[in-house]
């Protein structure tokens, strides 16, 4: 396991202001939600994407926060922008998830989501001052591409985030690095596994610290 390394909606549109309220609220009395820069247009993932990494990047330039703060903040801002329960199935894909019972379907989701935002979390650490640059989102049917590109050293790196949407909102769904998918990746990973032990083994394995 070594290549890499977020809801309910309501009945009725009264209980959903509620609860959105109710949420932005919460948000608000986060001490963590000062560094989440506002998204000016939600609907806009151009506009997401490029202010959740100006938040990010304003957190691990600060130098008066320790490492832990840091990584605790940046879970806290890209979290709500991944759809990681969708990402975990797309992992595991259309052959294994439906033989996994209902229990094993849930801690199976718990412990990819841990992984996969530790494995998401700790790559973006190493970010120091490394320039960013966006490029237009591209629509692909119902999904939306955006293509990033961080440049360090006069090194370019492609990155490529995928969207969809969900409850109203942008998720990003899988991440491309020079050309390679997160998914696919752990797909491939899953696929060894079960291909020579158990969902057990599976479960077993992901219990363990990423590298191991």
């Amino acid at each position: 396991m070594k290549y890499f390394g977020c809801v309910l909606f309501v009945l009725t549109a009264v209980s959903g202001a509620w609860a959105e309220q109710a949420q932005t609220a919460e948000a608000a009395a986060s001490p963590m939600a000062k560094w989440d820069i506002v998204v000016k247009d939600p609907n806009d993932p151009n506009d997401l994407m490029r202010t959740k990494w100006d938040s990010v990047a304003k957190v691990l330039q600060n130098k008066e926060l320790n490492e832990k703060a840091k990584a605790d903040i940046v879970d806290y801002i890209i979290s709500p922008v991944f759809d990681f329960e969708l990402m975990g199935k797309l992992a595991l894909g259309k052959t294994h998830w439906p033989k996994l019972n209902a229990s094993e379907q849930k801690t199976f989701t718990a412990l990819f989501v841990q992984r996969l935002k530790a494995s998401y979390r700790d790559k973006i650490m190493l970010y120091k001052d490394e320039q960013v640059e966006f490029q237009p989102a591209v629509q692909k049917k119902e999904m939306i591409q955006i293509p990033m590109t961080l440049i360090s050293n006069s090194k370019k790196t492609a990155i490529l985030y995928k969207l969809h949407r969900l409850d109203k909102t942008w998720k990003v769904y899988d991440v491309e690095i020079e050309g390679v998918s997160i998914l696919l990746t752990y797909r491939s990973q899953f696929d060894d596994i079960l291909a020579r032990g158990t969902v057990k083994d599976l479960l077993s394995q992901l219990e363990k610290p990423a590298g191991s």
